[in-house]
């Protein structure tokens, strides 16, 4: 049975979720990863009101969708972020300015977040952990490894009792690997499964895009935790280094051609989608696809409905047991 397709809705949580939705079902899509921002799912919502979640769930079945995962990014941040005044418009007004009062809130809405997944009826929740050592990517004024294992044991201090609520849920957190977060890169993640003793509900939602431009093979990433993709993000980007581009970027924003790397939409950049299809049939991954549309030079209407097309062409199931030598035995 082929992989669902889903599309993540965090870029496009400017829209009412119906309207989505409905644009969504006539692109060919699955079904939505929701964002728990917008109007798209709240998980304070979920656990105030008994019939939320469901009220969501018959939303997406009139337009023929499901959902097998929310995404809690923009909270899961705030947990180790130094909480400046970038994420003052994700929390209540009277947190905005307060970066430890925006922690602590954060803290208890990831919590919400594992028990509200549950009453909606999935079982992973994608998003980040932020990352207390981030700044300390480039080791300069010297720091220690002292320093740095520091880092991975406040993020096992910290994100401990949220996963142990996951636990109970029965719900398990995906981290997307991804610069500014506690893992970043293989080592990293390695590093903080170890950091959480290899926490039953703590593993990775798979993003090739941030991988690659980092010089990451993104199918080692798969063979090297194959009990951990909990979620797939399908995101494409391109390397456009030419002598003047650089692979920090430059302090130029996305779309700037004269990034050293940029996003692009599914099947249009560098990723290698075979190869990761053929890599997660072989890990036995079995849950969605789930398109994360950003590429700043294309119409993101014409991107994603191109991007599940793009997906429905090269998915296929794994082989059945045996061989195709097999016809040739007697």
């Amino acid at each position: 049975m082929a992989r669902p397709i889903t599309l993540f809705t965090g870029q496009w949580a400017d829209l009412p979720l119906e309207t989505l939705a409905q644009k969504v079902s006539s692109w060919g899509y699955d079904g939505l990863e929701l964002a728990c921002w917008g109007d798209h799912f709240s998980p304070s919502q979920a656990l105030e009101d008994d019939n939320y979640a469901a009220g969501r769930r018959e939303l997406l079945k009139k337009y023929n969708l499901n959902v097998w995962a929310i995404g809690n990014h923009l909270t899961g941040q705030l947990v180790l972020d130094p909480n400046d005044h970038r994420s003052d418009a994700w929390v209540p007004a009277e947190l905005a300015g307060d970066p430890e009062g925006k922690r602590q809130w954060a803290i208890e809405e990831m919590k919400k977040t594992a028990r509200a997944a549950r009453k909606l009826g999935v079982d992973v929740v994608t998003g980040f952990t932020g990352s207390s050592i981030w700044h300390w990517i480039y080791p300069f004024p010297p720091v220690s490894e002292e320093d740095i294992k520091k880092g991975y044991d406040h993020f096992a201090e910290v994100w401990g009792p949220i996963l142990d609520v996951f636990k109970e849920e029965g719900v398990k957190f995906a981290l997307e690997v991804h610069p500014t977060e506690i893992a970043f890169d293989l080592y990293s993640a390695e590093r903080a499964l170890e950091a959480v003793g290899h926490h039953p509900s703590f593993g990775f939602n798979f993003d090739p895009s941030h991988l690659l431009w980092q010089g990451v093979d993104p199918v080692q990433f798969i063979y090297a935790f194959p009990d951990r993709i909990f979620h797939v993000h399908a995101k494409d980007v391109q390397v456009t280094l030419d002598g003047r581009t650089g692979i920090l970027s430059s302090h130029l924003p996305f779309g700037d051609p004269r990034r050293g790397w940029d996003f692009r939409s599914v099947g249009r950049g560098d990723v290698d989608f075979d190869k990761i299809i053929r890599a997660l049939n072989q890990i036995g991954y079995q849950g969605p696809l789930s398109v994360e549309w950003e590429d700043n030079t294309m119409d993101r209407e014409h991107g994603a409905a191109e991007a599940c097309k793009y997906l429905r062409d090269i998915e296929y199931p794994p082989a059945p047991t045996g061989s195709f030598e097999d016809a040739f035995k007697k």
